[in-house]
């Protein structure tokens, strides 16, 4: 996450545009800006269960990022457009991604997204997030903007475990309504190495991006350093 906004303050500070995709260990649950946390998730449970938990730069619902491809663009507000633009954009790259390994997928029409205090990010789809055509979301995605930039970054589901969530949620919550890219094309085009070069290749063609990964520059990873207190820090995941 400290990388991510680092990425941020690099595309307003210096208009840098960058694609990354990552994946985390250990597996961590990861709750939006906002996100009423304290009020919507047990934190006994999340214990007792042995889950890493951290608060994301950006907005949205609780996430279980464990089997998927995360990825994180940032860039100049302007690159694409408005939020919803920009959105779309990232969305409608993701899914050439996936239709070119075989998957049949659909963007989610247009829809107000549901708001931070209804459930995980996986229960429903926001408009213009990808779909598995048969229903279920695979990919889902949190923008945040600020000083002429944004980033946007999100999770492409290789298996469909977002009930995690629910497991650790007080009260009543919405089941998952969640595809993994397992459950749509054979095994060898779901592993998370055939899925960041399917994204690469569909980011190459659609904006001209570089086909191959790079490694992060050294100034950059000093600025995810200087904020990776916050992150990791129990007060800032659990703030409200």
């Amino acid at each position: 996450m400290a990388l991510d906004a680092a990425l941020l303050s690099a595309a307003a500070r210096e208009g840098v545009c960058t694609l990354r995709l990552y994946a985390w260990n250990p597996p961590t649950l990861s709750f939006g800006r906002n996100e009423p946390a304290l009020k919507r998730y047990d934190r006994a449970a999340i214990a007792a269960r042995g889950l890493a938990v951290v608060r994301r730069p950006t907005g949205g619902r609780a996430v279980w990022h464990d089997r998927e491809v995360t990825y994180a663009v940032a860039a100049p507000s302007g690159l694409f457009g408005s939020l919803r633009d920009t959105y779309h954009e990232i969305h409608a790259m993701l899914a050439g991604a996936l239709t070119s390994l075989g998957a049949a997928v659909v963007l989610a029409a247009d829809r107000p997204a549901a708001g931070v205090g209804a459930g995980a990010c996986f229960a429903s789809a926001a408009g213009g997030e990808v779909m598995a055509l048969r229903g279920g979301k695979v990919v889902g995605s949190a923008q945040v903007r600020g000083e002429g930039a944004f980033l946007q970054h999100g999770s492409v589901l290789l298996a469909a475990e977002q009930d995690v969530v629910a497991g650790v949620t007080v009260g009543a919550a919405d089941p998952p309504s969640a595809s993994g890219l397992a459950d749509l094309v054979a095994p060898e085009r779901a592993t998370w190495e055939a899925v960041a070069r399917a994204i690469h290749g569909s980011a190459a063609a659609r904006w001209g991006a570089p086909a191959r990964a790079s490694a992060p520059d050294p100034e950059l990873l000093r600025g995810a350093q200087d904020l990776a207190a916050r992150y990791g820090d129990p007060a800032w995941t659990w703030r409200r």
